[in-house]
């Protein structure tokens, strides 16, 4: 099997349910979450430490439920395939995040990337996610979508940024904080409300 085709080399690329320009919104979404899943594997990658085995165990499935993510966009509305991207997974990245912020120090002041080397990963993680999200957004606007995978990828760039402070953790080395800014989690603020204060909403 070669790996070339030549059929993309005028710019134009198939979907599931057609052929589209290479720029378009539908390849600009699912292309930033394939960018995105090869840093999460680099990521896996790095976090070779028996101390990161949960980390990497959930970096795996994280990987496969991505590339759901990606075959879900790539179908046309014409395509009506069944979707792969369900509520559950949403779920799931939830509970791994209440998990991982029971053991992270609290919150006061907006994090930086940064601290450890696995930590800054994920924090690139966290942001090429939002990417992919507002690409996602972008897309909502001109097609149908599966909705299951916005709400995916809004609860995973949470996960990331929860993920790089327990590296961080692990690792013994403190988050980098935002000097400037003021201890805005601090006081009687909710754990809801310092997640919906932090790194975007």
């Amino acid at each position: 099997m070669r790996i070339y085709t030549k059929t993309g080399d005028g710019g134009q690329t198939s979907v599931i349910g057609g052929r589209v320009r290479k720029d378009d919104a539908r390849v600009e979404a699912y292309g930033t979450i394939d960018e995105l899943n090869s840093f999460v594997g680099h990521a896996a990658a790095l976090l070779q430490d028996d101390r990161f085995k949960d980390l990497r165990e959930q970096l795996a499935v994280v990987g496969q439920e991505l590339f759901d993510c990606g075959s879900d966009l790539a179908y046309t509305p014409a395509a009506q395939q069944p979707y792969k991207t369900h509520p559950a997974m949403t779920e799931r990245l939830e509970t791994w995040i209440d998990r991982l912020e029971a053991d992270n120090p609290p919150l006061e002041r907006f994090i930086l990337p940064g601290g450890s080397p696995p930590a800054a990963l994920l924090h690139i993680c966290r942001t090429v996610c939002r990417r992919a999200e507002r690409r996602v957004v972008t897309l909502t606007d001109e097609s149908e979508i599966n909705p299951e995978v916005l709400r995916y990828l809004n609860r995973l760039s949470d996960y990331f940024f929860s993920a790089a402070r327990a590296a961080n953790l692990k690792l013994r080395v403190d988050d980098v904080e935002y000097v400037r800014g003021a201890d805005v989690f601090s006081g009687s603020r909710t754990q809801d409300q310092q997640n919906e204060q932090k790194q975007g909403e």
